[in-house]
């Protein structure tokens, strides 16, 4: 039997080049046909610890990296002798020793040690060079002569341990969930992006400012999260697109400014990216432990999208979905991911793009006079904004009437809040006929697996191999209940899977009289892996 399910992990030092020779390592299976999952894993340093990057490589879609390794690479003895215990039984460990002689031979640079370890790997598992030069003609421009000289003699050394098979299959661009979401974004018409930075959302900003001339989106590093968010809303208020991003701590100190948005009707996007821990917590580590707190931000009654999305492909739909929900009923909303889905690269798929588009928000027609919170039937008020000479537009941050002056009233007041009331009626309409919930494995199962957000990967994993059923809420506010409801009939036990030490999912679940009758938690600021899913599930 050919073997088409590959493992890698290549890790050195911060500042080593162990993540860049990972993406290396990838694009070259990537041309050979195979899809791909990289699991980032870093220390809060920027020089020194140890970081490294898993690898995966299959004939079919995977969403998440596994326990065992059939390569393990080592810029420095001590990655070798933390992860040496994590090889398959035919596993190959391939040591820096050859790569170090090779960089001295031909005159490089100690940073190139990475080059060459990739050239040693290449030529062990059969690539040609002449595959192996055009990749690294595209990754390493700077030095680029001196780097293919080094490659080429490190390949010239190495031997030929076995051949990958080539598959006759189209390979995926590679990119990070926090990519793909800015990209979807992008095509429902993002015109700003505000953020200050804070693993793991970061990569958004630095995506969205590296391509703001090819994306034609104005991106700004404000002073701090306060700032930002009351920035987006003034965004908002002058009819920009607007999405601001952060984490648990960042998205602590904007929940006042979501309140206001929420109280002005503005079509505010927060991306909340989960990291471990309370306060600083595990900067650069997955958790799922902000949704209850994401659910119920902001004081007052608050009417809100909060949607999360499990890969690179969901983070691409919804990151422009949710842009096109909360201008169409102006609201604001969440986007929560996690560091799983923000930081791993995946095979993507770009035709997830053409399900994208600019959606038109209900505008003011311009007859009559102007009302910023005209009080209509479904809610929903029309449109407009600051310029337009035939339209006085009036935001508030206190209760008001529907042109926008502050009222307290108890007539006016509640007025004012039904109209919000009827608009998140809408909102659930909404939600019915969109796909908030998914549903993998066997649907005839009578135990089904619940998760959200990147444990959705590994999971789907295990439930196809066993023949279970998985259940994916994917809009978490307004809650999918009748949907989750009609998905589980049959079903006669639930299991719910989370990286959170409360399990989080279930005391939502619980509120809409969802019971699971088991919990499988993580909370050790690293991501599920199958085999431990699978084993847990073992004992149900």
């Amino acid at each position: 039997m050919i073997k088409k399910d590959f493992s890698i992990l290549i890790g050195g030092k911060a500042g080593e080049g162990s993540r860049k020779a990972g993406l290396v390592i990838a694009k070259l299976f990537t041309e050979l046909g195979y899809k791909i999952f990289i699991y980032d894993d870093y220390q809060s340093l920027i020089r020194g610890g140890h970081n490294f990057s898993h690898i995966r490589a299959a004939d079919k879609k995977i969403l998440s990296h596994r326990e065992k390794l059939d390569f393990l690479l080592g810029l420095n003895k001590d990655v070798i002798e933390k992860h040496k215990n994590k090889l398959d039984k035919n596993g190959i460990i391939i040591q820096n020793s050859e790569a170090k002689k090779a960089v001295e031979e031909v005159g490089g640079k100690s940073m190139m040690e990475n080059t060459a370890l990739i050239a040693i790997f290449a030529k062990n598992i059969g690539i040609e060079w002449k595959l192996l030069e055009k990749v690294l003609k595209e990754e390493f421009k700077k030095f680029q002569k001196l780097n293919l000289r080094v490659a080429q003699r490190a390949f010239d050394k190495a031997e030929i341990l076995i051949k990958v098979k080539k598959l006759n299959k189209k390979g995926f661009p590679l990119m990070t969930g926090n990519e793909a979401l800015a990209l979807g974004a992008v095509k429902a018409g993002l015109d700003l992006y505000l953020a200050y930075p804070m693993t793991p959302a970061t990569g958004i900003l630095h995506y969205l400012a590296e391509n703001k001339d090819r994306f034609k989106v104005v991106v700004s590093q404000l002073e701090n999260e306060v700032g930002i968010v009351n920035a987006a809303v003034g965004a908002v208020y002058a009819g920009k697109r607007t999405m601001i991003g952060t984490s648990g701590g960042g998205f602590a100190l904007m929940t006042e400014g979501f309140s206001l948005a929420a109280q002005n009707e503005s079509p505010l996007v927060i991306i909340e990216s989960q990291r471990m821990s309370p306060g600083s917590g595990v900067p650069t580590y997955q958790a799922q432990g902000d949704l209850l707190f994401v659910l119920g931000a902001g004081h007052g009654d608050i009417i809100k999208f909060v949607i999360a999305p499990g890969d690179a492909e969901e983070s691409c739909f919804w990151g422009g979905k949710i842009l096109n929900l909360s201008w169409k009923y102006q609201t604001p909303s969440i986007l929560l991911i996690d560091k799983e889905v923000s930081e791993s690269t995946f095979s993507f798929d770009e035709n997830i793009l053409k399900k994208i588009n600019r959606e038109q928000p209900f505008l003011w027609n311009k007859k009559g006079r102007y009302l910023r919170y005209k009080n209509t039937k479904n809610g929903i008020s029309p449109l407009a904004f600051p310029g337009d000479k035939n339209a006085i537009f009036k935001s508030n941050s206190y209760e008001h009437d529907e042109f926008g002056l502050t009222i307290e009233d108890k007539e006016g007041v509640k007025k004012m809040q039904d109209k919000r009331l009827r608009k998140f009626k809408e909102m659930e309409k909404e939600v019915d006929k969109l796909e908030s919930v998914k549903v993998y494995g066997n649907k005839k199962s009578k135990k089904a697996i619940i998760c959200w957000g990147s444990t959705k990967g590994p999971v789907k994993e295990v439930v196809e191999k066993l023949g279970l059923k998985m259940i994916q809420p994917i809009i978490l506010q307004p809650f999918p209940a009748k949907k989750i409801k009609q998905v589980l009939k049959g079903v006669k036990k639930i299991v719910l899977a989370e990286t959170s030490a409360l399990g989080q999912m279930e005391k939502l679940l619980n509120s809409h009289g969802i019971k699971v009758d088991k919990k499988i938690l993580k909370y050790d600021a690293r991501p599920f892996l199958p085999e431990e899913i699978e084993k847990k599930l073992s004992k149900f």
